[in-house]
């Protein structure tokens, strides 16, 4: 029997409404601005994942344009309502990522 743990991959993507739209802050940290939830903050330890700065930015430009693009399917094909998918909307098209 395996008595490691490990965090699961979607750890700390759920969504919940947010309070500000331009700052948002994650369960973990995860650059040197610590739970700052913006792109420069998770580019910031790209060398620890041994990545290239490059190669992180074109990581972090695709996920972003993946979400950004599928969010509203995704949610409404899962059964979500309209209403609720436009309540949750700014959780997964969050203008401050890109400050």
């Amino acid at each position: 029997m395996d008595r490691n743990w490990n965090l699961s991959p979607a750890y700390d993507l759920t969504p919940s409404v947010p309070v500000s739209m331009e700052r948002r802050d994650l369960a973990l940290d995860c650059g040197d601005m610590g739970r700052y939830a913006n792109a420069k903050n998770i580019l910031s330890q790209h060398a620890r994942f041994l990545l290239d700065m490059g190669e992180a930015e074109k990581i972090v430009n695709n996920m972003r344009a993946q979400i950004e693009a599928t969010w509203h399917e995704t949610l409404r094909a899962s059964g979500v309502s309209e209403k609720d998918a436009e309540t949750i909307r700014s959780a997964f098209v969050y203008p401050g990522f890109s400050l």
